[in-house]
């Protein structure tokens, strides 16, 4: 279903009854909101909430911003390098507002946000900039983006930064196939033929975008450190960090954590950056009880 979230076409997955606790899912760089896995989905169900998913912009079937051109990275990531401002077609700011617009449409003062990598990068600006409508927080194998915290292992770097063959549908996925074998959990591996069947079903649901999500890279590059707008986050929240993820080191999801007032931690060995599905119900669970801390808050 695609709603208008303030001035953006954002396609949104919502399922479960109005009158359960609404809950946000913002996915990563890139990827679909169906990177979130229906077994996921059913178990927060389980759990009492209205799961909604949504394709955040410049990627699956949401708005795309062609018309802005593609950055270049390269010169992006020098300017970053250098401490000089990264120009970018929009910021992460703006990717927030389109997720608090799609509350907006939906009718919902508030709501549990939850959100992975990019997408927890931009559910720490919705609970800053707008404390009010975020009730609990659940930030995913994600970061403050603080300088400190130690760099991506350069074979992941390497890995999020290569290009398939070609933009057709077979070599995408060989090509996800081989990012995912790298970034992902080495604890946890998936099952081969199921993880390729997700990925055909997602090359099928949407085209691949990589202009899409190198504009969406800009934007986290132009972001920079967010440590110091952490201390206006008021929900509860949690950090999920793999202790072998290899893309955003286990030491920038501490780091988080601190920064943030009564934040929790759940450091997971053997958990890379990725959902394993043997997780999934161990994810569910911290972010129900997370979800809970808001009513002995409130």
């Amino acid at each position: 279903m695609q709603i208008s979230a303030g001035s953006t076409r954002i396609e949104i997955d919502d399922q479960g009854p109005t009158s359960a606790d609404p809950l946000l899912l913002i996915m990563g760089l890139g990827l679909q909101l169906t990177a979130w896995p229906e077994a996921l989905v059913q178990l927060l169900l389980v759990r009492g909430f209205r799961v909604i998913r949504m394709d955040n912009r410049d990627s699956g079937l949401s708005q795309g911003f062609d018309h802005l051109g593609a950055p270049n990275l390269g010169w992006a990531s020098l300017r970053y390098l250098l401490h000089m401002k990264v120009p970018t077609p929009y910021v992460l700011a703006d990717m927030a507002a389109d997720a608090l617009g799609v509350l907006d449409a939906l009718g919902l003062p508030q709501a549990h946000v939850c959100g992975a990598s990019l997408g927890g990068m931009v559910a720490q600006h919705m609970a800053a900039g707008q404390p009010q409508r975020l009730a609990s927080l659940t930030l995913m194998m994600t970061t403050a983006g603080a300088r400190h915290a130690p760099k991506p292992a350069m074979r992941a770097l390497a890995a999020l930064l290569s290009r398939p063959a070609s933009v057709a549908s077979a070599d995408v996925v060989a090509h996800l196939e081989r990012v995912l074998a790298v970034i992902g959990s080495p604890a946890f591996p998936p099952d081969a033929c199921l993880q390729s069947r997700h990925l055909h079903d997602m090359m099928t649901r949407a085209p691949w975008r990589p202009a899409g999500t190198a504009r969406q890279l800009a934007a986290v590059l132009a972001d920079g450190d967010r440590t110091p707008m952490l201390a206006r986050i008021k929900a509860p929240t949690c950090v999920i960090h793999g202790r072998s993820d290899p893309l955003i080191r286990v030491a920038a999801g501490v780091d988080l954590s601190r920064q943030i007032e009564g934040a929790t931690a759940d450091l997971v060995e053997g958990m890379g950056h990725d959902l394993p599905a043997v997780l999934l119900a161990r994810f569910a669970d911290t972010i129900r009880a997370n979800a809970d801390r808001a009513s002995h808050v409130n």
